[in-house]
């Protein structure tokens, strides 16, 4: 008994890491696309820094105001019943 314990624990903690890992890879691989983006349009000189940085910053906002909205949305309402 004391042998599976302890291999079910040494799988737990696999898994477990396994998930974080998954999820820091998918973080990672958002923050490489975003800063080649940034990259990009910097090269391409549509805007100058200062100017981009304003407009990303207002895109950040304009995001999180989004993700906001989408939760705010998916609180069901009850409804009254019809007597």
């Amino acid at each position: 008994m004391k042998n599976s314990k302890f291999i079910i624990e040494k799988f737990a903690k696999l898994f477990e890491q396994g998930l974080i890992s998954s999820k820091d890879l998918a973080d990672e691989f958002t923050n490489i696309l975003k800063s080649k983006r940034d990259e990009i349009v910097f090269k391409m000189k549509l805007t100058s820094k200062d100017e981009f940085d304003i407009l990303s910053k207002r895109v950040e906002i304009l995001e999180k105001k989004l993700q906001q909205s989408k939760k705010a949305k998916k609180i069901k309402t009850t409804r009254a019943k019809k007597s």
